[in-house]
């Protein structure tokens, strides 16, 4: 009996400590924080909310006919042009009909580290206005590219918006597939790539976030108020850096997941177009469907976000990858 006992404990202990393992695989959890101080930006939230009115009030809908995708595609160009001397678009062809990805570059090249990606989908479901679906993921990256011609960096950075995102004809079809595929055949070195997957929608409100396991319940808060970042089992090590040093630079709450991909939510955006290359990415989100209610209708609307808790979101990403461009050279 004692011995039957004995094996229990070892068996209940191996337990504890394999779902303590998972838990930490998992949630990746961050005690220390890289901290930044001097020289400190700030994102105008009344910016951001104008790049998202203009592309889902003013603009045509960002869907199915291409001539109003390319109206929006040539507002994205414009606005990148006033902040990079090297924005191209990329052309690509589906079904004999030529779209566009429209790519901004910044940095200087170096033997030291490989290219950075940052990159946001601007096209939406079904003619719907897509504010937060992503026009704030948009608006994030053009954000971004300011920020960026203001700051000296050490390594290649490209700011990408996509096309096609929302496309139900296979992965193969969509922009960033074809940037990703593109950066294979060039022989580019990627660190990582970001992917911008709706970013402004934010509630106080109990129970307002949602989790597609009800384990994760358990694990994560009950209310919307934080950014995600999600990545596979192959990220772990980028998603601990990346978030270390957001949380550096921001007091926006962040937390994140690393899981197998056979959970099928953490596929769905851009960056899973690169882990089909093997190139490591994640995807910065407020989480989509697992929050915002007006998911892929017309009530995705630019009055429903936080733009406040949205330029949180994007002085940290910048942080986090000035950290990560000009880590190399230290």
């Amino acid at each position: 009996m004692l011995l039957s006992l004995k094996v229990l404990s070892y068996l209940l202990g191996a337990a504890l400590l394999i779902l303590v393992a998972l838990v930490l695989v998992t949630m990746q959890p961050v005690l220390q924080k890289e901290v930044f101080m001097d020289g400190r930006i700030t994102v105008n939230p009344d910016t951001l909310q104008h790049y998202v009115y203009h592309l889902s009030e003013e603009l045509p809908p960002r869907s199915g006919d291409v001539a109003h995708l390319n109206q929006s595609a040539e507002y994205i160009f414009d606005v990148l042009k006033a902040y990079s001397v090297d924005v191209s678009y990329q052309l690509f062809e589906v079904d004999g009909i030529t779209h566009k990805n429209i790519i901004a570059t910044f940095g200087r090249r170096s033997e030291k580290c490989g290219t950075y990606i940052i990159g946001a989908h601007y096209d939406v479901w079904d003619g719907h206005p897509g504010a937060d679906d992503n026009a704030s993921g948009i608006a994030g990256l053009l954000e971004l590219a300011r920020l960026f011609s203001e700051t000296d960096i050490d390594c290649p950075l490209q700011l990408v918006a996509y096309t096609l995102e929302e496309i139900n004809t296979g992965r193969k079809h969509i922009g960033s597939y074809h940037h990703a595929q593109s950066m294979v055949d060039n022989a580019v070195r990627v660190e990582w790539m970001l992917s911008l997957e709706m970013i402004g929608y934010f509630s106080d409100e109990e129970n307002s976030q949602a989790y597609p396991l009800s384990i994760l319940n358990t694990l994560y808060p009950s209310k919307g108020n934080y950014i995600a970042f999600v990545g596979d089992l192959n990220q772990v090590g980028i998603t601990r850096s990346i978030k270390a040093a957001f949380k550096g630079s921001t007091d926006l709450p962040v937390y994140s997941i690393n899981t197998t991909t056979r959970l099928s939510a953490i596929t769905r955006s851009d960056h899973a177009s690169y882990w089909a290359f093997n190139i490591p990415a994640l995807m910065v989100t407020d989480t989509s469907f697992n929050r915002n209610p007006n998911y892929h209708t017309a009530n995705d609307t630019w009055d429903t976000l936080d733009y406040q808790r949205m330029a949180k979101v994007v002085e940290g990403v910048y942080y986090a990858t000035l950290f990560h461009t000009n880590s190399h050279t230290e």
